[in-house]
């Protein structure tokens, strides 16, 4: 790409996508007046409720740069360059978002889309303007997750994203530059695209239903009315859409969205392999029948690959059954499965045979961090939900850590906070940021209750 004469951007775009408890499913007419009449509006007067428009505002530090003639001013004038200053500026932003259940009110959208933003607000197709809470979201993934309270909300079927192929009809629905909710149409281009430098957990489908900016966090659809991905970047000059877009697959937007609900973060499962995507070089050298797959080039020791028995040389071809055509595509799909979750992998060993193992994914090394990122002083503690649904269990407790100084405890049940009972993670996020000042917190040790403050 840096050799084309003309630059080519990844522009990452605002969109949204709508789902709800009420799925909506029209035909399409078949005739008119005895004349057959083939046409999406049946089809897009069920679907269209459940495509929102995001407006965001918010402020960022920008770095201001000191001229090197005024840099004696602002710091030590025999230092080599100029000096730097952080500024606050205000911005605001637009994209769409898509309402996956309308009992509870979410609506999920790309995470670039509410980055940063101080205050959030929805725009239903009906007009109606509501606040809205950030629940949880996932950079790597470019996956958010929002919630709104209102009645009589529509949402939109979710379809198998797997079973979608290649010249398939697809129908974007977002709000392009701000204009108010647009509908464009196209087809299904490629699947399994990647390396587009947007994050390393790529598995895009490739579209020429045109996309612009605003649409990032919208839906795409197929002729049935129901979502096959979410809308979040283009590949064009000067960020002008040149019929190259892509979604984020809607088997993946449930998996992140179901942890984001449970743990208000995503917890990607590990696999624990290096490799690369088959070729038709390696297929030869490996005299290998297929030429697509993941190629294992090293398998960790102790990681949950290991542990199940596959081994350097296997090639991983599938996932829970489902074709796997590049590594990409297969680190694409173990990161949006949470840690915990067994799932079955088949590979191709050198005598061509087929072998389908039963693999427990693990946790990617970042305990200390989720507990911080909850909130400062449970730095070093390590938590997961309690498996029986009714609070959260501390699993570790790092020695001199600020979450041991606060008395948390290995063996401890963290039910409730500020007398308000806690289920899980993704609830104790929510109210913790929701909420300013000292908290209680209602452990469980042993046969004790006690409160641990927090401020």
């Amino acid at each position: 790409m840096k050799n084309l004469s003309v630059l080519i951007n990844i522009v990452l775009l605002a969109s949204t996508i709508a789902m709800a408890s009420l799925p909506a499913q029209a035909k399409l007419p078949q005739s008119f007046n005895g004349q057959n009449m083939p046409s999406l509006a049946p089809m897009l007067e069920q679907v269209t409720p459940g495509v929102v428009l995001i407006s965001v505002r918010g402020t960022h530090e920008v770095e201001q740069r000191v001229p090197e003639a005024f840099k004696f001013f602002f710091g030590n004038p025999r230092q080599g360059q100029g000096q730097s200053q952080q500024k606050e500026r205000q911005f605001r932003g637009l994209g769409s978002g898509v309402i996956l259940d309308a009992d509870k009110g979410y609506i999920v959208t790309n995470s670039h889309v509410i980055n940063d933003a101080d205050e959030i607000q929805i725009t239903l197709k009906d007009g109606r303007q509501l606040d809205a809470k950030k629940i949880g979201g996932d950079e790597a993934s470019d996956i958010a997750l929002l919630q709104i309270v209102a009645d009589d909300l529509v949402a939109v079927k979710i379809a198998d994203s797997d079973n979608i192929r290649v010249g398939d009809f697809a129908v974007a629905i977002g709000s392009p530059f701000g204009l108010g909710q647009t509908v464009t149409s196209g087809i299904v281009s490629a699947l399994g695209r990647s390396g587009l430098n947007v994050e390393n957990y790529e598995d895009f489908i490739q579209t020429d239903a045109a996309i612009n900016s605003g649409n990032s966090g919208g839906a795409l659809i197929n002729l049935r009315g129901e979502l096959i991905g979410i809308n979040t970047a283009i590949l064009g000059p000067n960020g002008g859409n040149v019929g190259i877009g892509f979604a984020i697959p809607s088997n993946m937007v449930q998996n992140l969205v179901n942890q984001i609900i449970e743990f208000g973060e995503v917890r990607r499962g590990v696999l624990g392999v290096a490799g690369r995507s088959v070729t038709s070089e390696i297929a030869k050298a490996m005299e290998l029948d297929i030429n697509q797959g993941g190629f294992v080039e090293q398998v960790m020791p102790d990681s949950a690959a290991d542990e199940a028995g596959i081994r350097a040389g296997d090639v991983i071809i599938k996932v829970n059954g489902k074709m796997i055509k590049t590594f990409n595509a297969l680190r694409g799909k173990i990161g949006s499965i949470g840690a915990g979750q067994t799932v079955k992998i088949t590979v191709i060993r050198k005598d061509g045979k087929e072998k389908t193992y039963d693999v427990t994914l693990k946790k990617a090394d970042m305990a200390n961090i989720e507990a911080a990122s909850l909130h400062p002083m449970l730095d070093g503690a390590e938590l997961e939900n309690n498996s029986q649904g009714n609070g959260i269990s501390v699993a570790e407790v790092a020695e001199n850590s600020p979450a041991a100084a606060v008395g948390l405890r290995k063996g401890d049940v963290i039910n409730g906070i500020n007398r308000q009972p806690i289920n899980n993670i993704g609830e104790l996020r929510g109210y913790l940021s929701d909420h300013k000042g000292v908290f209680a917190l209602n452990v469980q040790r042993n046969n004790t209750s006690l409160f641990l403050m927090i401020r």
